[in-house]
């Protein structure tokens, strides 16, 4: 089965926002200035989305995330606009999107690229999820 996936061609640039923004649904908004910092000060792990406006599988895994920010509390979830801030999608060599990043203590753990549904990200997820059961 082929993972619904964006290719980047790296052609798309604007100036970066200067500001971490928490969106309604949880969800924490990076840029280039906030990226580094964001990451490393985490306590818990952080799953940073990396997309685009212009892609459609991101689109469809926008809400699932909102969905995982709200019921995963042991979880941050984070988006980075790969057009926005194309150097950290290169520094982490993210060449399809959505591609999510696990970090934990500022390292990436994991690598998830395509749209997966709610089921299998959670099961992708589930070592970074606090054992409460």
């Amino acid at each position: 089965m082929a993972i619904p996936s964006c290719g980047l061609d790296g052609g798309n640039i604007t100036i970066p926002s200067e500001r971490t923004t928490a969106m309604a649904d949880g969800i924490v908004t990076l840029t280039t200035s906030t990226f580094d910092e964001t990451v490393a000060a985490s306590d818990k792990p952080i799953v940073v989305d990396f997309w685009a406006e212009w892609c459609g599988p991101c689109k469809m895994i926008a809400p699932i995330l909102g969905e995982i920010a709200t019921e995963q509390p042991g979880l941050t979830v984070a988006k980075l606009n790969v057009d926005e801030n194309p150097d950290i999608a290169m520094r982490f060599n993210v060449m399809s999107i959505p591609t999510l990043l696990v970090f934990h203590q500022g390292e990436v753990r994991k690598r998830l690229v395509g749209a997966k549904g709610k089921g299998q990200l959670l099961q992708e997820l589930n070592e970074f999820l606090p054992t409460s059961r």
